[in-house]
């Protein structure tokens, strides 16, 4: 039986690109093949083993670990500066950092002996000081492989620290940790591939030092010979010898390449890929467990202590933002409007964590705007939920607690009470990856609110779930914020979002409250063409007249109680007030219109009928299968549309 081979063809390189690749290779090739051929295997034993062999690998080893912790010490703190901080000559340092790497090595020698040698810049200031003499000596070896071995480690933890996404640092900012500890929990964690990459490229670089070495440090045995500094010598004394050292030499750096596998710039570790919502999740032992929320939902959420803390919120934006807010402890906002409108510049100007908008920020009486991000009690979750990817879920949640100083017996005792709060509780020892989307989410709610905020932003926290797990969720969410006692401004898209779990819904446009009023009243009277679509409603915008509403394009919209004539407003109109006829009705409504069917939709047992009316705007009509049995339509058929004058609401702009 033939067997068939599927996937996708293999591509075939031209003769003109592919000649010149195998040119390439056979060129860094051959040198390699030079070296094993003429090594002697029989005496290589005996010149490996001998005293100033060993005594120049020993050297070496000691120059070139010193050289990596110096870069170390040195360089990440270098390479954070380059990939998160902006600052005025940004260019020149980073032209200064590759510098080493393509300076001729002597050069770079002739440079560190201007500068720390008995005559330099420094040298003669070192050695009256503290009498530190560098060049001749095995610190000057290390000094100049740290020269020349830096920029591989600092190029590449920058790279690799570009490539993290600010969230995850963001999230343990206003989770409560400093800046320090952020650095060396979460982003040092989050960027451990390209940090180990960039760690072996300089070792293995500052172990072959020798221009520079050479020139600065002198070749001393014993002191400043390293082996690239012996096989110098030895090709002009032993060859053959210098050929063994020189396998020692291609046999480390092999070994560095192959334990890189290729990672030579290393990649954080990014957002985890959760498993599918709805499935038994794959637990590391093999077995599934369903989600124990599909079964019995989470557990309640416990009474409100009374004698709790309450932090009332007073919020004045200015920037790109510009709003005043202001909300009563245990209050929910949704805040809402189209993209561009400020949303998420308001939740970071909240949590001091943007130059475009500023807030002045008091919460329970306590003035808040002068502090950083860390000390403002403020607790963010983004939309991905940003859980970090090298913790599990206890450690998730417990972070908080622990960057504020607690426990860690008492911190993780109250992480688990959430989670299990939160219905994930026997998912506490899973990480981020072994988490579905749904789990992931109640995990990083339950870390924002273990971390005791006063204030606490929801950036979209279900838009990426599914119809079923979104609304578990949002259940489950709505159950614990009745018992929290500062704010929760909420920024989503969806509106049963909005009208399930807010008291107030805040909708902003281009960085101004256009409405803050209950969800009924947002829902009945919408001044926001957005907010009126996103509602499932038709939204046209225009002047008021005598009779209801002036449009744009000429046309008119008559309504049966208008507003005073010549200001702006919205002609609302329910996609199920919409009537759709075959010939021009001939009865009481007194807006009709030619128009042609553009696109036809499912939404629940009913159809959603886009109507394209030329001079006026689209409208959309919400009907019954039978209806457009009935009526036979089908995209591009020319229909009438009718709106009875009692079914428009005017609402000022």
């Amino acid at each position: 039986m033939r067997r068939i081979r599927t996937g996708a063809p293999r591509l075939r390189a031209p003769v003109t690109l592919a000649l010149p690749a195998v040119l390439a290779v056979a060129f860094l090739l051959l040198p390699l093949v030079g070296i094993l051929s003429r090594t002697p295997w029989g005496d290589l034993g005996a010149h490996l083993s001998r005293p100033e062999t060993t005594e120049a690998l020993r050297l070496s080893l000691v120059v070139s670990f010193w050289a990596l912790g110096l870069s170390l010490l040195l360089g990440v703190p270098l390479a954070w500066l380059l990939a998160r901080v902006p600052f005025r000559g940004k260019a020149l340092v980073r032209s200064l950092v590759l510098l080493p790497m393509v300076l001729p090595p002597t050069v770079g020698g002739v440079a560190l002996l201007l500068a720390f040698g008995r005559r330099g810049l420094l040298g003669p200031w070192l050695e009256d000081t503290f009498g530190v003499t560098l060049p001749f000596h095995t610190s000057g070896a290390v000094l100049a492989a740290t020269f020349v071995a830096m920029p591989f480690l600092v190029i590449s933890l920058e790279g690799t620290l570009a490539g993290l996404r600010p969230s995850y640092e963001e999230t343990a900012s206003s989770l409560g940790a400093s800046p320090v500890r952020v650095f060396f929990t979460v982003t040092l964690p989050m960027v451990a591939p390209g940090l180990i990459a960039g760690a072996a490229l300089t070792w293995a670089r500052a172990l072959g030092e020798f221009g520079a070495t050479i020139t600065f440090a002198g070749n001393l045995p014993g002191t400043t010979q390293t082996l690239p500094l012996q096989v110098y010598l030895l090709l002009q004394q032993e060859p053959e010898a210098a050929t063994s050292v020189s396998l020692l030499l291609l046999v480390i750096a092999a070994v560095v390449l192959v334990s890189l596998r290729g990672r030579f710039t290393g990649t954080a570790r990014g957002a985890p890929r959760h498993a599918p919502d709805g499935v038994p999740d794959a637990a590391p032992d093999g077995g599934g467990h369903p989600d124990p929320a599909d079964r019995t939902g989470p557990d309640p959420a416990p009474d409100p202590d009374p004698d709790a803390p309450r932090w009332p919120l007073h919020a004045e934006v200015t920037g790109a933002d510009r709003l005043t807010l202001d909300a009563e402890p245990g209050t929910t906002i949704a805040v809402v409007g189209p993209n561009g409108a400020g949303k998420t510049t308001l939740l970071r100007a909240l949590l001091g964590l943007t130059d475009r908008a500023h807030a002045v920020l008091r919460l329970g009486g306590t003035e808040i705007t002068g502090l950083p991000p860390h000390r403002r009690q403020v607790a963010w979750v983004p939309q991905d939920g940003a859980l970090f990817p090298h913790l599990n879920a206890l450690g998730n949640t417990a972070y908080g607690l622990r960057a504020r100083g607690v426990p860690r017996a008492e911190a993780r005792a109250a992480a688990r009470q959430w989670l299990d709060r939160l219905g994930v509780g026997h998912l506490a020892h899973r990480r981020p990856a072994q988490l579905s989307g749904g789990q992931a989410q109640r995990v990083a709610l339950a870390r924002a609110l273990a971390a005791r905020p006063r204030l606490l932003l929801l950036d979209e926290p279900l838009a990426a779930l599914d119809q079923t797990t979104r609304a578990r969720v949002r259940h489950t969410l709505r159950t614990h914020l009745r018992g929290f006692t500062g704010v929760c401004l909420i920024v989503t898209h969806d509106p049963v979002e909005a009208v399930s779990l807010a008291d107030r819904v805040l909708v902003l446009d281009d960085g101004r409250a256009l409405q803050d009023a209950s969800p009924a009243e947002v829902t009945r009277h919408p001044r926001s063409p957005w907010v009126a679509r996103m509602l499932g409603r038709n939204a046209w915008a225009g002047t008021t007249s005598a009779d209801g509403l002036r449009l744009p394009g000429g046309g008119r919209l008559v309504a049966a109680d208008p507003l005073p004539a010549g200001s702006a407003a919205l002609g609302i109109i329910a996609p199920e007030a919409v009537s759709l006829h075959r010939e021009r009705p001939t009865g009481s409504p007194r807006n009709n219109w030619p128009g042609h069917v553009r696109e036809i939709t499912a939404l629940g047992s009913r159809l959603r009928v886009l109507v394209s009316l030329g001079p006026v705007p689209d409208l959309v009509a919400e009907i019954t299968p039978g209806a457009a049995a009935e009526l036979g339509l089908a995209d591009g058929a020319a229909v009438w549309v009718s709106v009875k004058a009692t079914e428009v609401t005017l609402v000022a702009a």
